[in-house]
């Protein structure tokens, strides 16, 4: 029995559909580092013209500070959020892809299960003719043979009777003859 690989070498369903998510993922994860970085950035450009209004009224710098702090606040809230949101999507559609997979694999399965017991079952329905056909064909020699033997019996009797019966007939002549041959003699 071959050990080798019938399957071609060819990425399989699995492997196209585990690429998929895997640059899905990528791109999610690149999308989310992005917006983390431009609320850095953001935070940080805040954070400079507070330093830059602090230096010329304190009173100000107070009022600015705290609504740059809220600013700061509220753009990490939403930057916290937006990649809540992404990640969640990424998750969501990642696991509508594995479900679709799933469903695609047992519907290959099922139905390369449903070719295989169609294809035993007319394998079982040809090695059953087969068979039938030669016990058929084997009974059928059985019977010439036996024919052709019983055939062969009664023509060797038939000619084994008279033959001994000559046979006797001329013993018997023989006999006849010897017991005169003797008498004259």
């Amino acid at each position: 029995m071959s050990t080798e690989s019938t399957q071609p070498e060819e990425k399989g369903f699995f492997e196209k559909i585990k690429e998929t998510i895997e640059e899905f993922w990528e791109g999610t994860k690149d999308t989310a580092e992005d917006l983390k970085e431009s609320a850095e950035e953001k935070f940080d450009d805040i954070k400079e013209s507070v330093t830059a209004k602090k230096a010329t009224a304190s009173k100000k710098a107070t009022a600015a500070k705290t609504a740059v702090a809220k600013k700061a606040t509220a753009a990490k809230a939403a930057v916290s959020k937006k990649v809540s949101e992404t990640t969640a999507s990424a998750k969501k559609e990642t696991a509508e892809v594995k479900a679709k997979a799933a469903d695609k694999a047992k519907a290959v399965t099922a139905t390369a299960k449903a070719t295989a017991t169609e294809i035993k079952a007319k394998a079982d329905d040809k090695a059953k003719t087969i068979t039938a056909k030669a016990k058929e064909t084997v009974a059928d020699a059985k019977k010439t043979a036996t024919a052709t033997k019983a055939e062969a019996t009664d023509k060797a009797k038939a000619v084994t009777s008279p033959a001994k019966a000559g046979a006797a007939s001329v013993k018997k002549a023989a006999t006849t003859t010897r017991k005169k041959a003797a008498a004259k003699a």
